[in-house]
């Protein structure tokens, strides 16, 4: 089983926005690193945006930084990745997962991780 319930992709023309959704009832989020990871079409996931427990310090792949913004609701339980300024080349499944490293360059994923479906964002070129 899954830990958590990613929601909120879609299609959009390259330019376009989208804000992703991830969920738990497992455990709180503000007592775990938390980030986004993508899987692009035939490549292997990548690690896109990260945050602390606190939700004070996040990370970002040289990608996309300045387009996307990852973000804590604790009242909602949800960490939220808001994609603005969309490319062809983002298009991907995306995933959240826990995170054991949360550094400028170095975004990965807790060994632990139990993948789940994640969602489908498509931009066309």
């Amino acid at each position: 089983q899954s830990q958590f319930v990613e929601s909120g992709g879609g299609l959009v023309q390259p330019g376009g926005s989208l804000r992703l959704s991830c969920a738990t009832s497992k455990f709180t989020l503000d007592t775990r690193t938390i980030g986004w990871f993508r899987r692009p079409p035939g490549t292997e996931r990548e690690g896109v945006a990260c945050i602390t427990r606190s939700g004070t310090i996040a990370h970002y792949s040289d990608s996309v930084t300045g387009r996307f913004t990852i973000s804590k609701n604790n009242a909602e339980n949800t960490v939220s990745l808001q994609m603005n300024k969309l490319l062809p080349e983002d298009t991907a499944v995306y995933y959240c997962a826990v995170v054991s490293q949360c550094w400028e360059r170095t975004i990965q994923a807790d060994p632990r991780a139990n993948w789940g479906q994640g969602t489908q964002v498509t931009v066309p070129s």
